[in-house]
């Protein structure tokens, strides 16, 4: 997976491999009440998060442009990546909800590259947060 983040940069999953856990995060969409609590519940809990030498990505299928505006104005201290052709979230079987609206996945990956943890709730934007540390501590991930 290649995708560029909110500042065009191009960024993969390969280039965390051996250097910290991967928390990704598929939403629906930039600005959208559900999905702005569970970016805000990510960025509330970065100190934890960070504890476990881990770094916090999310991914939609809004633009560049409509990412920095999100992260600018929720002040996000993590990266977003742009999956605007929905690549990622088909390889991350990242199902529609209603067969409207991308769906809200998390997955936690280890410094290897595996997945560890996975959760799936289209309402529960804060539930994400407490799964994607769950999941860290049940590695023992520190």
């Amino acid at each position: 997976m290649s995708l560029p983040d909110q500042d065009g940069s191009m960024v993969t999953l390969e280039q965390f491999q051996g250097k910290h856990h991967v928390v990704l995060f598929f939403y629906p969409k930039d600005d959208t009440p559900v999905c702005t609590i569970e970016v805000c519940a990510f960025r509330d809990s970065m100190e934890d998060i960070e504890a476990h030498d881990a770094v916090v990505i999310g991914v939609s299928r809004d633009g560049v442009e409509s990412h920095r505006r999100f992260a600018t104005r929720w002040r996000l201290p993590f990266t977003l990546l742009s999956d605007v052709d929905g690549k990622a979230n088909k390889d991350f079987e990242v199902h529609k909800i209603l067969g409207l609206w991308a769906g809200r996945v998390t997955y936690v990956i280890n410094k290897e590259g595996t997945i560890v943890g996975a959760f799936r709730d289209a309402l529960n934007a804060k539930a994400h947060v407490l799964s994607a540390l769950e999941a860290l501590d049940d590695q023992g991930i520190e």
